[in-house]
């Protein structure tokens, strides 16, 4: 069996699929992965921080990060914000050791290292925006590289995997708690091994985690198992409203800010939906879209967007509307209407099909 750092990650390619223009070219994997390396060893005084609205791999990132610093007896805490709590039902388990809900007074004396984030736009605090030296680990493909140094590598199946690879250069050990909240944010970002992004590395990893004593069924069952019966009735209610166009290519579910009142539900609780459209015969882009339920973001809604191919990248589409992610998975949030949102999905798919 290798270790993190051996085989790993080794065969990613930092800086791929980098829209060409006037910027310098980003360093290749080695490099990016040296020049952090070289930071985390240098620096004494980390924040770690993920995007707004975390998912497994941001909070698993997140956890297995500080796990790693607090190893090297570095002085770390991680960062979110007070906002985003209660944290999704089925990531409560954490222990978020040195965990601090509003920046720290001393954030000018440490060294920033953002998890899983391809936007800066993503930050969960304003103040974060601007700070040096930023260190910008992730996986995107459309990282837009706001880091002092940028390690991304969109071959990695997630940012847990990028972790696991420099741990072993870090002479840091898996723990089972570390191995825990990675494996976490393998599982996650790979949909239980089963999307495109599931390398041999991602398997490899998968193992070692295991040998180091993650509990695959625990841990299935406290991610997927044991749903509030307020996610099922969410799920009803979206599912009865579900609309499909241009013979079937797109499906769309929509659910209101009363369906979460009423349901009883969180938003959180609206998660794993579009996956149910996903996979529908004949559909090429599923989207789910909630109404937000925060007295500030009233009037807006969470597009989220699925891809069963190749032959749509539902990044592009998000892009196009100040979001971000993945080819075959991406969001953003908008305040078009919903007649001028379903026609905007529709003309961005016939221009990609």
């Amino acid at each position: 069996m290798t270790g993190p750092g051996t085989a790993g990650t080794g065969g990613l390619q930092a800086g791929a699929d980098v829209p060409a223009g006037d910027a310098a070219p980003s360093p290749s994997a080695a490099e990016s992965r040296e020049l952090v390396l070289a930071e985390i060893r240098g620096a004494e005084r980390f924040l770690v921080v993920t995007h707004e609205h975390p998912d497994g791999d941001a909070l698993g990132s997140l956890v297995a990060m500080q796990g790693v610093l607090r190893a090297l007896e570095k002085d770390s805490i991680m960062f979110i914000a007070e906002n985003e709590f209660p944290l999704p039902q089925e990531y409560r388990f954490f222990e978020l050791d040195g965990l601090v809900t509003s920046i720290p007074d001393d954030l000018e004396r440490r060294t920033v290292v953002f998890l899983d984030c391809g936007n800066i736009e993503r930050s969960p605090a304003h103040l974060l925006r601007d700070v040096e030296p930023l260190l910008n680990i992730d996986h995107h493909h459309d990282n837009t590289r706001f880091g002092t140094v940028d390690h991304v590598v969109p071959d990695a199946s997630c940012t847990a995997e990028i972790i696991w690879d420099l741990m072993g250069s870090l002479g840091v050990r898996l723990t089972p708690s570390i191995a825990e909240a990675l494996y976490v944010g393998l599982i996650t970002d790979t949909g239980r091994f089963s999307y495109e992004n599931t390398k041999a590395s991602a398997h490899l990893m998968a193992a070692e985690l295991i040998e180091a004593g993650v509990d695959v069924a625990w841990i299935y069952q406290r991610i997927y198992e044991g749903v509030p019966y307020a996610k099922l009735e969410l799920l009803r209610r979206a599912l009865q409203r579900v609309a499909r166009y241009d013979d079937g290519h797109l499906a769309i579910a929509f659910l209101t800010a009363h369906d979460f009142t009423e349901a009883e539900a969180e938003e959180s609780y609206s998660e794993g939906i579009i996956d149910q459209l996903r996979a529908v015969e004949g559909t090429k882009v599923a989207a789910l879209v909630r109404e937000l339920l925060a007295e500030d973001r009233r009037g807006q809604k969470k597009v989220s967007l699925r891809a069963t191919g190749d032959d749509v990248d539902v990044s592009a589409i998000a892009r196009a509307h100040g979001g971000g992610g993945h080819r075959r998975a991406a969001g953003f949030t908008t305040g078009l209407s919903i007649p001028d949102l379903v026609a905007e999905l529709r003309g961005q798919l016939a221009a990609q099909l």
